[in-house]
């Protein structure tokens, strides 16, 4: 298993562009939802995203990162693209 840290530092090593682990994006493990949160701020703009676990997993295990590549540039996409 790993740690919210290190899928933190994954994502940021494949999307540097969205910021900096601990500022920009941080990463939890909702027990609830048996989930990972990825939280993304831009501004003050911020953005929640339900990560399933097992595409955390297999990006981790260095298999294959393309599902979770596919969330976080979306997850940017909303964050940028957000007007009030």
């Amino acid at each position: 298993m790993y740690t919210n840290q290190e899928l933190c530092e994954k994502i940021t090593q494949l999307y540097p562009e969205i910021g900096v682990c601990g500022m920009d994006i941080e990463v939890t493990y909702d027990e609830a939802k048996q989930s990972w949160v990825v939280h993304l701020k831009h501004g003050t703009h911020a953005l929640n995203h339900f990560l399933d676990p097992r595409d955390g997993d297999v990006c981790m295990e260095g298999k294959q990162c393309v599902s979770l590549g596919l969330e976080i540039a979306q997850l940017r996409n909303n964050i940028e693209g957000k007007q009030y």
